[in-house]
């Protein structure tokens, strides 16, 4: 394996937004031309005047505001996109599905997979002074594995037995098996790496603010308001143009489009597809759009009746009209789920939809002892996902007609996440809704943390409580399997199980639409739902 590995896919859409070409605003002198008419007179220069400069001050409008400053502790999309600017990680994953250096510049793979050294870049300092070395990448690795720290994406390294310093920056990781997806892990946000000055002194507890390497400084953080990160002007990487960027918190769709036609802020995510024609008309905005990895569910909790029945999940599948969902609701951007990961994943294999059959879905539920249906509650957060509230609704009006009655209860975010992901003697969901996205490329990160019974809450993210042994197998064996065509084989195999088993009403996958002010240059969407001001000016 060399310093690039390419991983092919995720669906062959993607969009990497580059708009333009980087403009310096050159202030210089110039001869008044009347000079040359009075060569004996001395005529003074005069200077041209000076285009006003634009404030480089990114304001980013987001539907949810992030959980953590640590990004060990971190659960979530939003969360990481913001931590990300700040804090990195060794490798990283490219819009087209390629794994390139990051803080670590070269690696090498023994040919089992089960050693891995990797060799880290010099002359770079956290942003406390701390020096970035092989000694500190290793703390940041104790803490991952340590079992006392409650860290939910632990599974990203588990199968790690030692993390050695051979010099200063030189790292070796030996895992206790074959492990294909480490370098794919490596790329993922929970892995990134923090100052261990400031995880020595919070150790098993979030750290009170993101210290990392990247090209931004955290500022500012007011909950449930907005993020304020500064520019880093020792970064060790080409220096950011941005000299601030504000990540704002608008839950309210309608609220967030507003605050973008009026200049409010400069980048809103998840626009409505209904207000993308007029916004594409606005001679001031652009919409860009990026095929995503994630893929939209409502997870059963399998623990609770009557979904520990398997008819029942099966039944609400049929139930739903998932087609008209994307059409009518989304507007046509997003595709129907035909497997639990997303197309392009290193291991997708399409198994099938569960067609929209009302007859089908009654005769489950009779078979399973509820001819007339029963009555449920269904658990979304507000502002979370793509017209996530409407979509709900959709479900439920479906389910009204083989007599299942969903009751709504919208939450906050902040409170959703860690609400579904208690223990399962205090969960009280008994539907909820999620995404995923599978941001390493890989098909072990897409399913064993969400389908493993090793990963049920609080350890995993496992919310469904599922549990099927032979599934359990296959995971442990897809994971710790070299070769990648039996790789293939095995999530053929395990999403198979998944789709029969029905833990959750697989909905769809999203196309992601965010909203851009004409001027701002160089943001990239990133198909792991992620918003990229990193290289982005203001024109």
């Amino acid at each position: 394996m060399g310093n690039k590995m390419k991983r092919k896919g995720f669906l062959g859409m993607i969009i990497l937004v580059a708009f333009g070409f980087f403009f310096f605003l050159l202030l210089g002198v110039v001869e008044d031309p009347a000079a040359q008419t009075k060569p004996a007179e001395k005529v003074k220069p005069v200077a041209a005047k000076p285009k006003p400069k634009v404030a480089q001050k990114l304001i980013v409008a987001s539907g949810t505001d992030a959980l953590t400053m640590d990004t060990h502790f971190g659960l979530d999309a939003p969360t990481f996109t913001i931590l990300d600017h700040m804090v990195e990680s060794l490798l990283e994953l490219t819009p087209k599905g390629e794994i390139v250096p990051r803080l670590a510049e070269k690696w090498e793979v023994s040919s089992d997979a089960t050693e891995f050294t990797l060799k880290l870049r010099k002359g770079i300092k956290f942003h406390d002074d701390t020096p970035f070395n092989a000694e500190a990448v290793k703390v940041n690795f104790d803490r991952l594995l340590d079992p006392k720290v409650a860290i939910r994406y632990r599974f990203l390294v588990a199968p790690i037995s030692t993390v050695s310093v051979v010099d200063d920056y030189t790292l070796k990781i030996k895992t206790k098996a074959p492990f294909a997806a480490l370098l794919s892990n490596l790329t993922h946000q929970a892995t990134a790496i923090q100052s261990p000055t400031s995880l020595k002194a919070s150790w098993d507890k979030a750290v009170a603010k993101p210290i990392g390497t990247g090209p931004f400084i955290f500022k500012e953080w007011v909950p449930g308001n907005k993020f304020v990160m500064a520019r880093n002007d020792q970064y060790w990487g080409k220096k950011a143009l941005l000299e601030e960027v504000t990540w704002r918190v608008i839950p309210d769709d309608a609220s967030r489009v507003v605050a973008l036609e009026t200049g409010e802020v400069h980048v809103a995510v998840r626009i409505p597809p209904f207000d993308i024609p007029r916004l594409k008309a606005n001679p001031k905005l652009t919409v860009l759009d990026a095929a995503s990895v994630r893929t939209i569910y409502l997870g059963f909790n399998c623990l609770k009746e009557p979904f520990n029945d398997k008819r029942v999940r099966q039944a609400i599948n049929y139930a739903v009209n998932k087609e008209a969902i994307v059409k009518h609701v989304l507007g046509g951007v997003g595709r129907v789920s035909d497997a639990a990961i997303s197309p392009g994943i290193f291991g997708y294999t399409p198994i099938k939809t569960y067609e929209y059959n009302i007859e089908k879905a009654k005769a489950l539920l009779a078979e399973a002892g509820f001819p007339k249906g029963f009555e449920t509650t269904l658990h979304p957060a507000v502002g979370r996902y793509y017209m996530d509230a409407s979509v709900c609704t959709a479900v439920a009006a479906d389910l009204l007609k083989v007599g299942i009655k969903a009751e709504i209860k919208m939450m906050e975010w902040g409170t959703y996440l860690p609400s579904i992901l208690r223990e399962k003697d205090q969960v009280e969901h008994k539907i909820y809704m999620l995404g995923w996205g599978c941001v390493t490329g890989d098909a072990d990160y897409g399913l064993y943390t969400l389908f493993h019974s090793g990963e049920w809450p609080k350890k995993g993210m496992n919310a469904s409580f599922f549990k099927n042994e032979k599934l359990d197998q296959i995971l442990d064996a897809a994971r710790s399997t070299a070769n990648p065509e039996e790789r293939k084989k095995l999530y053929k195999e395990a999403l198979t199980i998944i789709h029969d088993e029905a833990p959750w009403l697989f909905l769809h996958s999203e196309v992601q639409m965010v909203g851009v002010q004409k001027n701002v240059k160089g943001i990239i969407v990133h198909p792991t739902e992620r918003v990229i001001a990193k290289e982005a000016w203001i024109e």
